[in-house]
């Protein structure tokens, strides 16, 4: 039977999108945040407004979380008015945030003693892909879990990797995109600003680079963002001190070095001690002395 009532936890920039995208394919989508404006906001465009995450469960088969990290899953999940609980057994929980990969093979044990089913899913893509219904799922869980909510996972995304039949690969994955993406930000913003110390019009180099070998997605994008001197949010700098955090951590679990990470991980953490922590990651070209950047028109 076609489940109906799918549950998104967190609102926030790919959250909105993965509700609206729900709501499009036809799903009726019970919805709750911290915000409550953002709540009022998706009500208002034909979703289900609920108070906490208890109300949202009790109501839903597929319960998507797509909060910020772990501690703030384990709250939605185990705290007060928490969703595990209220949650049927049988029904499943899909987990989309960056975690450590250990975490996240814990976290299915504890739901299998409330019999419900778990799915490990980060996701990748950003606010557009989230939006359109485009983004990269990378995923791991029972059979069992994929069978309930697959055709949920399809609507979610452009692409669901299935990666192990357990959680954690999922995680792990995503650590490893983490590693890249945050890798990739730092040397470009180190580029550019290297470029712009040396006198070059950031426009031109931009132009250049992009239609050239050292160029990258990361690159592409991100350096956009400074060209217009815009650091509104879509990802904060300190989303990658936590996930850079995350990528040394597994790493230094099984003592295996990663110099590069390390260096960019120093990088977004003096970004964020110098006030930068909740601007957009590419902020971290912020970091460099004697530049001048181009200002927001």
């Amino acid at each position: 039977m076609r489940i109906k009532n799918v549950g998104v936890i967190g609102l926030g920039a790919m959250g909105r999108g993965i509700a609206h995208t729900l709501r499009n394919a036809g799903y009726r989508v019970h919805a709750c945040d911290v915000r409550a404006q953002a709540v009022q906001d998706f009500a208002a465009d034909g979703g289900v407004a609920c108070d906490n995450p208890a109300q949202l469960a009790a109501a839903c088969e597929v319960v998507v979380s797509v909060v910020v990290n772990a501690a703030q899953t384990d709250k939605v999940l185990f705290g007060e008015h928490g969703a595990a609980a209220a949650m049927k057994p049988g029904s499943v929980l899909v987990m989309c945030s960056t975690v450590d990969p250990a975490w996240s093979i814990a976290l299915e044990a504890r739901l299998d003693a409330f019999g419900i089913h778990y799915i490990d899913a980060p996701i990748s893509g950003g606010a557009v892909k989230a939006a359109s219904g485009q983004m990269t799922m990378m995923t791991a869980a029972r059979p069992e879990a994929y069978a309930k909510a697959n055709a949920v996972l399809n609507a979610m995304a452009g692409k669901v990797y299935r990666l192990g039949n357990c959680a954690g690969a999922g995680s792990k994955v995503k650590i490893i995109n983490q590693l890249l993406a945050g890798v990739h930000i730092a040397a470009a913003a180190e580029a550019m600003a290297l470029g712009l110390r040396e006198g070059l019009e950031a426009a031109a180099l931009y132009e250049v680079i992009t239609h050239s070998a050292g160029n990258s997605w990361m690159f592409e994008n991100r350096m956009a963002h400074v060209l217009a001197g815009n650091y509104e949010p879509l990802s904060t700098v300190d989303i990658f001190v936590k996930d850079l955090g995350l990528v040394l951590d597994t790493a230094r679990a099984s003592k295996f070095p990663l110099p590069l990470a390390s260096t960019a991980h120093q990088m977004f953490m003096q970004a964020s001690s110098a006030g930068f922590a909740s601007e957009d990651d590419s902020a971290v070209i912020k970091i460099f002395p004697g530049i001048e950047l181009p200002k927001k028109a």
